[in-house]
């Protein structure tokens, strides 16, 4: 083209075109025969595998702790550190809803944080100490230096590595930023644990009963989810990883990412404790600094739980128009209000029909999941054959639901 002569007009762009839904091959009744499902032994071994090394840590921190405390005191901290524990977990319970994570990896992540990233910490601390032993000839150090550089960096580079084992180990199931706080929840919560027993059983052993009361005011009722509010940085920076497909080894540049904010805030907080003098003033900064960010991370963690509902009521929808759930199905699904509609009826059923229910719930999710990531370009032929087998399962769900069932007697939907 010569330059005196205009430019034609610009090439039309090409639509964007989602990856299709594979038809159904019969009318939504029917029901496919039960397919071979391949061999999980190895991943079963696995998992067996990461939670008795992750327990023997557990019980490596509780004999280290058993040394200084006495077994009275553990005991008691470890009765106390329960609580808190409890109230974390149940919130955690409460995020996980939607789309639940499986068992064994909740289970090696509460493992992780209590007993590994405990040992992990300690022996980093030991190692300082030998250090600064053999260059200054006395166990020596900054108090204010542990507590605000080497205990935030030791201590969430730890508990952040957890996240991105269970980020390699599960990534089948590690769908996005909900998935990467519920895993980062959960392994703050098990540190945490294991921290308070040493905390309320020290204030037992060498101060009052007013000392301990303090110590559990301001561990166990004040700042429960400090450590959550911590880790949960790393573990949304893994969770976008997830949703925009990164590879295993790309994920590892996320968690650095996602380490600085943690770093940071836990700085911020040991920090506290030396800059501000009295309860008082300590109280104040909790309202002002803490309590704000424990908000923000709620609406946080509200606006993803909405998020993952919007994906899963968008995609099964998608199938629906491929003949595999009719808009009856796709509504209960795909929405808050027909789940509890269909729970509710389930418990009403026998224990098989109230199994085979949940399972088509919690089924269908995933198959929402792994549409995304099709729709989003992350197909991989394994990807691909999990979509077949999700599909798969839950015709034979939805046949176990339906079988001997009174017409009308299935739960209605909007």
């Amino acid at each position: 083209m010569s330059l005196d002569q205009p430019p034609g007009p610009p090439a039309p762009r090409q639509p964007v075109r989602h990856p299709p839904v594979q038809e159904s091959p019969s009318p939504v009744p029917a029901v496919w025969s039960r397919p071979t499902t391949p061999s999980r032994t190895g991943a079963i071994v696995l998992a067996a595998l990461g939670i008795v090394l992750a327990g023997l840590a557990l019980l490596a921190v509780f004999i280290y702790l058993t040394t200084f405390l006495g077994t009275g005191a553990l005991l008691f901290g470890l009765i106390l550190a329960l609580l808190p524990l409890a109230v974390v977990l149940f919130a955690v319970r409460w995020i996980d809803r939607w789309d639940p994570e499986p068992r064994p990896a909740l289970i090696f992540a509460l493992l992780w944080g209590a007993g590994i990233s405990i040992v992990t910490a300690l022996v980093f601390d030991l190692g300082v100490q030998i250090t600064i032993a053999a260059s200054a000839g006395a166990l020596t150090g900054s108090d204010f230096t542990s507590a605000v550089v080497q205990a935030p960096i030791v201590e969430e580079v730890a508990k952040g590595f957890g996240v991105l084992v269970l980020f390699w180990a599960v990534r089948r199931h590690f769908d996005g930023p909900l998935d990467g706080v519920v895993y980062a929840a959960t392994i703050a919560a098990g540190f945490a644990f294991s921290e308070n027993i040493q905390y309320f059983g020290l204030a037992m052993t060498e101060g009052s009963a007013q000392s301990l009361g303090i110590t559990f005011l301001l561990r166990g009722v004040f700042s429960p989810f400090a450590h959550v509010t911590f880790t949960i940085c790393t573990g949304l920076a893994l969770g976008l990883a997830a949703r925009r497909g990164t590879s295993k080894g790309g994920a590892f540049s996320y968690f650095l990412f996602g380490l600085v904010p943690a770093i940071a805030l836990h700085a911020l907080w040991n920090g506290a404790t030396f800059v501000l003098a009295g309860d008082s003033s300590l109280l104040v900064y909790y309202l002002v600094v803490q309590v704000p960010l424990f908000i923000a991370a709620i609406l946080v963690v509200v606006f993803l739980r909405r998020q993952e509902a919007r994906v899963t009521l968008r995609r099964l929808h998608e199938y629906a128009q491929a003949g595999w759930f009719t808009p009856a199905e796709v509504s209960m699904l795909g929405t808050g209000a027909g789940r509890r509609q269909a729970l509710a009826w389930g418990a009403r059923q026998e224990r098989p029909k109230k199994i085979a229910m949940r399972r088509f719930i919690a089924d269908a999710t995933r198959l929402a999941f792994v549409r995304d990531r099709l729709v989003r370009g992350h197909g991989t032929p394994a990807l691909h054959d999990h979509e077949e087998r999700l599909l798969r399962q839950l015709m034979i769900h939805r046949a176990d639901v339906l079988r001997q069932t009174r017409p009308g007697a299935m739960p209605a939907t909007r």
